[in-house]
């Protein structure tokens, strides 16, 4: 008797452990969760690593294009913008966020910083248009 109520407890506790355990998909979307608390954005706004990154990569190519059109000033002012509203919320990681990679977090803070600024789409899409009337503001 002593031996199968070890055994259940054992079994019970391993089933429970694997039971508690997320993918990192799932330690991602918390991470975006405590983001859009830290940067305002729009809580519907739940982009994964790779939609962060894609978010990300068009904003820098954005800024990259405005740069190479003579637009060095307004480029510059969009990043500053951007990089102030990564920071509102204080400076260290969310502690949803600690499993992620330093690239991943980085990505999905940039994408909901950007979406906390109202430059992101129905979509969720990065949106030049808006930034530009963003910065207006």
């Amino acid at each position: 008797m002593r031996r199968t109520t070890i055994l259940l407890a054992t079994v019970c506790l391993a089933v429970g452990a694997v039971g508690c355990s997320k993918s990192y998909d799932e330690k991602a979307e918390d991470c975006v969760t405590a983001l859009t608390k830290r940067t305002g954005g729009d809580s519907a706004d739940k982009p994964t690593v790779s939609e962060a990154e894609d978010r990300v990569d068009a904003f820098d190519k954005t800024l990259a294009d405005m740069v190479r059109r003579g637009y060095d000033s307004l480029a510059s002012d969009a990043f500053d913008k951007a990089e102030q509203k990564s920071k509102e919320g204080g400076k260290s990681r969310p502690e949803a966020c600690g499993p992620l990679s330093k690239h991943d977090y980085a990505a999905l803070l940039m994408a909901k910083s950007l979406n906390g600024l109202g430059w992101t789409g129905k979509d969720g899409e990065f949106d030049k248009l808006k930034m530009v009337e963003g910065l207006d503001d």
